[in-house]
């Protein structure tokens, strides 16, 4: 069995910046002694816990003759791929009744862990959920904010969280549960809020089906920031609202008086303007859903 593997390093020779510590590095006499390869088969790994099998990410790989520098979760992934290991152990000389090397064991065990770190990435509501192909009618909407709440949570674009960006200043709290359209994108390079009607709050996070009904213009700060007004889909004591007009006058006028209101404490100016009916709010979706297929899709393509 070969003891050396000159042909596997000689590639990467010229291309130290594939590796964590640039050059290669030597292996330790005493390491290198511990590790001698008794005769007829190669010193195998023992069991290992998965306390132990992380940090073996930073270390160099050794075998009784051979050191491999720390590698990238990419490079790891790439040499311990099924074609790339047939190859090697090929042109290493090893044959199929022969023992596996420590190196192969622990290269595996990068690609399982490099795969795992690719599971784990969390999803991002605003990305990654789909909007729904009854949009712009009825649509898939993640609450930010529960209905009786006072705390202002909003979601943070960079990690796909809820956040606390603030307690409202007035007495005053959301009527309804509000939050966000995913796949949208408005003027202020927000994703469309929505508030959606329906009889119990629910918890930051989750999203839900909604159907929209119509549309409040308003400006907040000089700004664009209209908000669509929907009904859960799935709640049997709001689904069959079908526009603004169905809502008795009152809970139009709780709406609008909160809106107008919340943020007067902060000497913040709000105006919200009539009411407008569901053909607006469909007009709004999909304009939306426009602007973020044009900006967003296309950056993220590039």
């Amino acid at each position: 069995m070969p003891q050396h593997a000159p042909s596997l390093l000689t590639p990467f020779s010229g291309t130290p910046s594939l590796f964590e510590g640039g050059a290669l590095p030597q292996p330790n006499k005493a390491e290198t002694r511990s590790r001698s390869v008794p005769a007829g088969g190669t010193k195998r790994a023992g069991t290992r816990t998965a306390a132990y099998c992380f940090p073996l990410l930073e270390r160099p790989i050794h075998s009784s003759s051979l050191c491999l520098p720390p590698l990238r979760f990419e490079i790891c992934a790439l040499w311990s791929s099924p074609s790339f290991l047939s190859r090697l152990l090929l042109q290493l000389g090893f044959r199929n009744s022969d023992p596996l090397p420590l190196w192969l064991h622990q290269l595996r065990l990068f690609r399982k862990l490099s795969l795992l770190k690719k599971r784990s990435i969390a999803a991002h509501p605003w990305h990654d959920l789909e909007i729904g192909p009854g949009a712009p009618k009825i649509f898939n909407c993640v609450i930010e904010i529960p209905k009786g709440s006072k705390v202002k949570y909003e979601l943070d674009k960079k990690t796909g969280l809820i956040k606390v960006d603030r307690i409202l200043y007035s007495s005053v709290v959301y009527p309804h549960n509000y939050g966000f359209i995913p796949r949208t994108l408005c003027e202020d390079n927000d994703p469309l809020d929505v508030l959606i009607i329906m009889q119990e709050p629910v918890v930051p996070g989750c999203f839900l089906r909604a159907k929209a009904i119509g549309l409040m213009p308003m400006i907040d700060q000089g700004e664009k920031d209209d908000k669509i007004i929907a009904v859960c889909a799935d709640d049997p004591e709001y689904r069959h609202y079908q526009d603004i007009k169905d809502l008795p006058p009152h809970r139009l006028a709780e709406i609008r008086r909160f809106f107008e209101d919340y943020k007067k404490n902060e000497n913040k100016e709000v105006a919200v303007d009539d009411f407008l009916p569901a053909s607006a709010a469909y007009d709004a979706i999909q304009h939306s859903m426009d602007l973020y297929a044009d900006y967003i899709v296309e950056s993220l393509r590039r």
